[in-house]
């Protein structure tokens, strides 16, 4: 049974989580505190579902209620920032499904996607270290949603690709790829980033 830690505990255990961050990464980065370390803020899920949904009415409400069940929480429609006649779409159009993730359930959250779901992904050998950006963000394509364990038993048909962005306070490239690595992110290693 799993045991439910008290408000305090929690504190205590990202305190501890910070200085752990922070002791791996000052020796690199000569950070003058702990609050300098870099750690997670939130993990956005984004799904675009384009023109499909003028063919099948019911595909942003399926998608949203696969993403609740995958991340625990109420997925959010987006519309379409401006009307494009030749993708026949007006502005305020639902094109998309977005969930972000903060707190307990981000953590949850990223504890399943790196032990769980990407060893699931066929042919699996690693993120690219290009995918952080300059300032310090991760973002991973997904291909199939049915990687999670949630969703593992749907219909084959109805599968559809995500991406999801881990968000950080790393300033930089290199200072996001090191901490992201140190909480468990499996990157490709050099060698085989320098064969392609």
């Amino acid at each position: 049974m799993a045991k439910h830690l008290t408000v305090k505990e929690k504190e205590i255990e990202s305190f501890e989580k910070m200085k752990k961050t922070f002791g791996a990464l000052s020796s690199e980065f000569h950070y003058k505190n702990s609050m300098a370390a870099p750690k997670m803020v939130k993990v956005i899920l984004n799904v675009g579902t384009g023109t499909a949904v003028k063919k099948d009415k019911n595909k942003n409400d399926a998608i949203a209620e696969r993403l609740a069940k995958i991340t625990g929480q109420k997925s959010a429609l987006r519309g379409a920032k401006q009307s494009i006649a030749s993708f026949k779409v007006r502005q305020g159009d639902p094109i998309g499904v977005i969930v972000t993730l903060r707190g307990k359930r981000m953590y949850a959250f990223l504890e399943k996607l790196i032990n769980v779901a990407l060893p699931r992904t066929k042919d699996f050998r690693g993120i690219n270290p290009g995918a952080v950006d300059n300032v310090g963000n991760l973002t991973i394509g997904v291909k199939e949603h049915t990687i999670f364990p949630e969703t593992a038993d749907e219909d084959i048909r109805d599968i559809f690709g995500l991406s999801i962005t881990l968000v950080s306070t790393a300033k930089n490239k290199e200072e996001g790829k090191t901490f992201f690595e140190l909480i468990g992110v499996p990157f490709k290693k050099e060698e085989d980033t320098k064969k392609k």
